[in-house]
């Protein structure tokens, strides 16, 4: 077996980053000398280099040597005979398993999709005669043809991609949304629904969609609710997002969102339409299940719109840290009123608003009442705790803070509100428990660096007890007046200590 054939192995095994080692170097022992390997062999490992350069999501190098590879396979083309190369002389083409020409332009045409250069795409592929055209190239066409406004073109795809694959249900979804006329679409696939049984439902499934692309949301409706209710196809995702949809657009708020949930139950990572089902949410005031799905749709994927969508209070948010952070107060202050004036008074308004006004010295008081405002609608809201702690530690409260704290973990762990009560008991001589805070907050998590950093300050420093013992004995060798002294003058460098613990936090 020759190095080449090992190297077709491991992509066919899919070792990318393993084939992308090897081909490398033997690309450069292939310019070093160029009798090494024959063409054909140079072909296939320019191909398995490209391919592992596209799993690794660096595109245009991975066009760059496809068309590399492109070059070489013309150049072996022209040739009837390949010279063997030296020590592999029983490597021909004839008995090695060339990538196919044909895939290596669909792969550049992926490239050039991801790089956004849909017209490089449509160059590479229009460069396929229609015959050698495959059903994923022409879907690929049709699409590109689609977004370019090509709109005759992308039909002939898409028809095309029906012919080789009757069942090619997004191809289906593309005419119809090109306006072609459902009956039309459907004498496309009345073969293949007669020939199979259990299919009786595509045709209604078509007429359904032909609804949906030309605007009659109330037949769409009906006719997805007829399939819907059947047994077979009933609790489907895809037709429940698509009632959802088309409540919506219907302007039904309140079945478009229990369609939504719905389909939430039936698939727990769904994505598609929930940047609407967030919206939905936002108009009823529902903003702490809006915050939980931006959570959830994060957790699932952050490589959607969705997700983005329905995080847009958190976008406002960190916006805003990035103007406190350059010290422009003012632009900080008109973006959190807008998105106040905009998604109304709740609990994250409220609290994003009073975080600005924590910045300047003249709006404390606002920033209180705001923080208050806030905790009255959701005690349990962390930021608002979090700010309002801020608050009470500047104006020395810690008992205040304490209390609040509790509070809010009371019903929660969170390693944030762990650590700043932590602080306040220290603040207040508690020193055992803040130790043990400390420790909650870093076994919620370790990386927590300002619990560690409470942690060993404590560690350092000498403990209560002892303190309290020399305390008494040096108040029984000394006199009444000379002892009261000495412990004012203990108690001042306390408090001292704890402001300078306070500023280091």
């Amino acid at each position: 077996m020759s190095v080449v054939e090992h190297v077709r192995e491991m992509a066919s095994a899919g070792l990318h980053s393993n084939v992308r080692l090897l081909s490398g170097l033997l690309l450069t022992m292939s310019g070093n000398n160029p009798e090494l390997f024959s063409p054909s062999q140079k072909y296939q490992l320019l191909v398995y280099h490209a391919d592992s350069l596209f799993h690794d999501k660096e595109y245009r190098n991975a066009v760059s040597k496809y068309t590399m590879a492109l070059q070489q396979k013309k150049a072996l083309s022209k040739t009837s005979k390949v010279r063997p190369s030296t020590g592999n002389a029983a490597s021909t083409p004839q008995s090695q398993c060339l990538p196919s020409e044909i895939e290596v332009k669909y792969k550049m045409a992926e490239c050039y999709t991801m790089l956004k250069q849909d017209k490089d795409a449509i160059a590479i592929l229009d460069g396929i005669p229609s015959r050698q055209r495959t059903p994923k190239i022409n879907m690929m066409l049709a699409n590109l043809y689609k977004k370019a406004g090509q709109e005759r073109s992308s039909v002939t795809s898409y028809k095309e991609v029906l012919r080789q694959c009757p069942l090619a249900l997004d191809a289906i979804l593309g005419l119809l949304s090109l306006s072609v006329k459902g009956a039309e679409v459907a004498s496309m696939t009345m073969n293949v629904i007669q020939s199979i049984p259990n299919l009786d439902w595509l045709s209604v499934w078509i007429k359904a969609y032909a609804f949906v692309h030309t605007g009659d949301n109330t037949r769409a409706i009906n006719t997805i609710c007829s399939l819907e209710k059947k047994s077979l196809l009933r609790d489907n995702v895809d037709l429940l997002g698509s009632l959802a949809d088309l409540y919506f657009r219907a302007g039904d708020n309140k079945n478009s969102i229990l369609k939504f949930e719905q389909a939430q139950m039936l698939d727990p990572y769904l994505i598609k339409g929930m940047d609407v089902y967030g919206y939905l949410l936002a108009r009823e005031g529902r903003l702490e299940d809006v915050e939980n799905l931006g959570c959830r749709l994060f957790n699932i994927s952050d490589q959607h719109a969705e997700p983005w969508v329905v995080s847009g209070l958190d976008c406002y948010e960190g916006l805003i840290e990035c103007y406190l952070a350059s010290n422009s107060i003012r632009e900080a202050m008109v973006m959190a009123n807008n998105v106040y004036k905009t998604l109304g008074a709740n609990a994250q308004t409220l609290t994003l608003l009073a975080t600005v006004c924590l910045e300047d010295p003249v709006t404390q008081e606002k920033a209180k009442t705001l923080l208050d405002k806030a905790l009255t609608q959701r005690p349990d809201y962390i930021k608002a705790v979090v700010k309002k702690a801020e608050l009470l530690s500047r104006e020395q409260k810690y008992e205040d803070g304490i209390a609040l704290l509790r509070n809010a973990l009371a019903n929660q762990s969170d390693c944030v509100l762990h650590r700043i009560l932590g602080d306040f008991l220290v603040a207040v001589n508690e020193y055992q428990e803040a130790m043990d805070q400390y420790s909650i907050a870093l076994s919620l998590d370790p990386n927590d660096q300002k619990s560690l950093e409470g942690m060993q300050k404590m560690e350092k420093e000498e403990s209560p007890t002892d303190a309290t013992q020399e305390e008494d004995v040096d108040d029984m060798e000394g006199s009444g007046e000379e002892g009261d002294l000495e412990g004012s003058d203990s108690e001042a460098a306390q408090w001292a200590d704890q402001e300078q613990w306070f500023g280091m936090q």
